[in-house]
């Protein structure tokens, strides 16, 4: 069992589908059903830390589906998107954030960017290139805030470190905040994703998407103890500023978002949304 966290196991002559998923607080309502819930039985679930070690999973054909940020659609030319649950905000987000050493942004020149999400990190490079008019340098790093800023004026940070860091001294800039000001939408930072050929029911991430939302004061329970926080805060932060149903807005900022990294060589291609299913 060489995957972190593998949480089911194979029926003998019966292969289940493969799932990879992130354990972030923000992915726990999509992925309580799998591990605990009434869809366990049906699944071969492995909860991985890193979103951006999901979507090699997915690349890698280990898993049949994987709860991927969405840049990495673009980079897949076999992938399909699962419709009607993401991992987006139509606001605030909380959970994405830019810290830098008390300046401001304008004043950034080097960006230390944690690479567990490869949307986040694509998307702060849009900030600065398209919406600031700036090209600071940006350095790949672990994401340790207090080494980040050493050597740094800014960092990005995603999950749940980006809510329980100490924040005296420095300036927090929420993604979802910053991209809704500059653009009026909704951002979306990851779907499940499956590849061409995979044979996936669709009503089964939904179902799990309500089962997860039925729990969270299970959900917000085990996390509290987890990361040191006030239940109060990680109920709002479930249902108020994570969106896991993408409206239409969300579509229009996903789409755009994909036109701005492609206008920045951020991918190669530009690909149409392609769901399962049509």
């Amino acid at each position: 069992m060489s995957e972190q966290g593998r949480e089911a196991r194979i029926v003998s002559g019966h292969r289940r589908l493969r799932i990879a998923a992130s354990i972030y607080l923000n992915s726990a309502p999509l992925i309580w059903s799998f591990r605990r819930g009434s869809l366990r039985e049906r699944v071969e679930l492995w909860t991985d830390a890193a979103p951006a070690r999901c979507a090699d999973m997915l690349a890698r054909g280990l898993v049949d589906v994987a709860l991927v940020p969405v840049i990495e659609y673009q980079r897949l030319p076999e992938a399909l998107l699962i419709p009607g649950v993401c991992v987006g905000a139509r606001a605030r987000v909380r959970s994405v954030v830019i810290v830098t050493r008390g300046m401001a942004l304008e004043e950034v020149e080097n960006v230390a960017l944690d690479l567990s999400s490869r949307t986040s990190a694509a998307l702060v490079q849009i900030i600065f290139r398209e919406f600031l008019g700036r090209r600071p340098h940006f350095v790949p790093a672990k994401p340790d805030l207090e080494l980040m800023l050493r050597e740094h004026d800014a960092a990005l940070l995603i999950g749940d470190p980006a809510m329980t860091f100490a924040r005296e001294g420095r300036r927090v800039y929420d993604l979802a905040e910053v991209w809704r000001a500059h653009t009026g939408l909704g951002f979306v930072f990851a779907m499940w994703m499956t590849r061409m050929g995979s044979e996936v029911e669709v009503a089964d991430f939904a179902r799990a998407r309500a089962e997860g939302l039925a729990r969270v004061e299970e959900i917000v329970a085990e996390y509290a103890e987890k990361l040191a926080l006030p239940p109060a805060e990680l109920r709002e932060y479930l249902l108020e500023n994570i969106s896991f149903i993408p409206d239409g807005e969300m579509r229009a900022g996903l789409e755009l978002y994909f036109q701005l990294a492609h206008k920045h060589g951020l991918i190669d291609a530009l690909r149409p949304l392609a769901f399962v299913g049509g």
